[in-house]
């Protein structure tokens, strides 16, 4: 039979241990983990849900959390993607890895950080698809931001290809949930925030190019990043939002006098009278038109001051050597 004093001991002495063991790591949650490798909760669940390097360890009321070795794996995934490595291709590096080495890497993982001071990141299409597929904008406009130094390669480059990326994949999303709409406005907050040349603001309104999309067709996001291209570039570049009908176009026109007008659509169809109309109104008004619709480009009244643009680099190009002082 155990006496009381044999009960104590056993309580009060904690079990010997080895010397060399490692110590115990307490396991973590899913915020805390999210909190260390500088990634929103959402971009920890999808990997557990799409690639299987979730949790291990069950705590009371089934909670599930990360342990030390989770953790070192989801270092090598982090890393990785952020290195522009395919998130299926990292997941299976990150799930093959020995965690006792994995957890090296840890040292290069970029902490997080508020959106405005994120430090600079390595954006690649594929780490932007990833960001946007688990509506981290955080992550989206921080990735942006460190490579919007050239805003006509950036879109070239960078975003272009992340768009197409993003459209051809197939989600079940919540409500609320839309990888399309989280990438587009991480796009627009990054153009929002580049500062205006001061020469720019010095002749507010005396160079005006005018960037507008077809009459009742969506606003292509290539016009944002055009007109940040062209305003780097010292031209006082302006989007026509709202309403785009003939009336008010040619109204604005004749207030603004701008020395070059470019009208872009991604759709097909579009209704391109109003070049026409423009042309007839200004003739020697530089008009530069960006379609992807070839049928409706061939409607186009090309001479000398309407131009048809096939890329966006060439776009910006034609409108710039028109457009500046």
């Amino acid at each position: 039979m155990t006496s009381t004093r044999d009960r104590g001991d056993d309580v009060a002495r904690p079990r010997p241990s080895r010397s060399d063991a490692p110590p115990e790591v307490p396991a973590l949650t899913v915020a805390a983990v999210a909190r260390r490798l500088g990634v929103a909760p959402a971009t920890l669940r999808t990997w557990d849900r799409r690639y299987g390097l979730g949790p291990s360890e069950h705590s009371a009321g089934s909670h599930r959390r990360y342990t030390a070795d989770d953790v070192a794996r989801l270092l090598v995934m982090r890393r990785l993607t952020l290195e522009g490595v395919a998130p299926v291709e990292a997941a299976r590096a990150a799930r093959d890895a020995d965690p006792a080495l994995a957890g090296d890497s840890g040292a290069r993982i970029l902490p997080h950080t508020p959106t405005g001071d994120a430090p600079a990141r390595a954006a690649t299409p594929a780490s932007l698809v990833e960001a946007a597929l688990a509506q981290d904008e955080a992550e989206c406009r921080a990735q942006l931001a460190s490579a919007a130094d050239d805003v006509a390669a950036w879109w070239t480059g960078l975003v272009e290809p992340a768009r197409a990326g993003l459209a051809s994949r197939t989600v079940l999303a919540r409500p609320g949930e839309d990888p399309e709409a989280v990438l587009e406005a991480s796009v627009l907050a990054v153009l929002r925030a580049r500062p205006v040349p001061a020469e720019v603001l010095a002749a507010v309104g005396q160079r005006v190019v005018l960037l507008l999309a077809p009459p009742d067709h969506a606003r292509p996001l290539a016009l944002h990043a055009l007109a940040a291209a062209l305003t780097d570039r010292g031209v006082d570049a302006r989007v026509l939002a709202g309403p785009v009908d003939r009336h008010r176009v040619l109204e604005l026109a004749v207030m603004v006098r701008p020395v070059a007008v470019a009208l872009v659509g991604e759709q097909p169809a579009p209704d391109l009278a109003i070049v026409g109309e423009l042309h007839a109104a200004q003739p020697d008004l530089p008009l530069f038109v960006g379609l992807v619709d070839d049928e409706a480009a061939a409607t186009l009244p090309l001479d000398h001051a309407v131009h048809r643009a096939r890329s966006f680099t060439g776009l910006f190009h034609e409108v710039l050597a028109v457009s500046r002082p």
